[in-house]
């Protein structure tokens, strides 16, 4: 979902700034949150698990550049499911920063783009999991039909995100909007397949739920 160099000029983006002013000031209100309920040390090891992680997401697994962007199998709603929404945004945005300062340093001046399109879909799950799912229910025991809302949620908020970068930057030509259409297009793959890899990996917590209760992940995972 990286957006690519040139989609956006450099007059333009300044908003970028603003909207990871935004996505940062959330992340401090839910690890402000989380650091009530959980000890520091499990919450530092959350984060460097889920910047670990994304690197890989983004580095060694499959990626498709397709229209305006690339389709990355970024496993947003993973990241939430196992650790929660702080942790997960701290990762995402701790891995994109290593990317872009030592394996993609082209991706590095839109860093605060390819920011905001991760994390404001992250918190956007957040927000529907705490209406899809009662406040009591471990996400062990969330439906498939549950965890395939939170996906698609989130793939569809990067597709939003991606969709209003490309506008922004290039306008509403017949190209640019061809362009977005496929990539949005493209990424229903990554709903169909992040979905099936949530359900098997809360199966795994529900089954060893002495490991899944360690401080390495989220305590609503049990």
């Amino acid at each position: 979902m990286h957006i690519e160099p040139g989609v956006v000029n450099e007059a333009k983006m300044v908003l970028s700034y603003a909207t990871a002013a935004g996505a940062t000031g959330l992340t401090i209100k839910y690890a402000y949150q989380t650091l009530r309920q959980s000890k520091s040390a499990a919450f530092v090891l959350r984060f460097m698990i889920a910047t670990i992680l994304t690197v890989f997401f983004f580095e060694v697994l499959p990626k498709f550049p397709v229209g305006v962007s690339e389709v990355h199998f970024i496993f947003g709603s993973t990241l939430f499911l196992l650790f929660g929404a702080a942790p997960a945004a701290i990762g995402l945005a701790a891995g994109l920063a290593i990317q872009g300062l030592f394996l993609a340093p082209t991706d590095l001046p839109q860093y605060f783009m390819n920011t905001s399109t991760l994390l404001f879909p992250l918190f956007a799950i957040s927000w529907v999991a705490g209406r899809i799912i009662a406040p009591n229910t471990a996400y062990v025991d969330c439906t498939y039909k549950q965890v395939i809302k939170l996906s698609a949620s989130y793939q569809s908020g990067i597709v939003a995100w991606v969709a209003f970068w490309a506008f922004y930057g290039q306008g509403f030509g017949a190209d640019n909007i061809s362009e977005v259409t496929g990539f949005g297009l493209a990424y229903l793959s990554v709903i169909v397949i992040e979905p099936i890899v949530d359900v098997v990996l809360l199966a795994i917590a529900k089954m060893r739920q002495d490991m899944a209760s360690g401080m390495l992940f989220t305590t609503r995972l049990t």
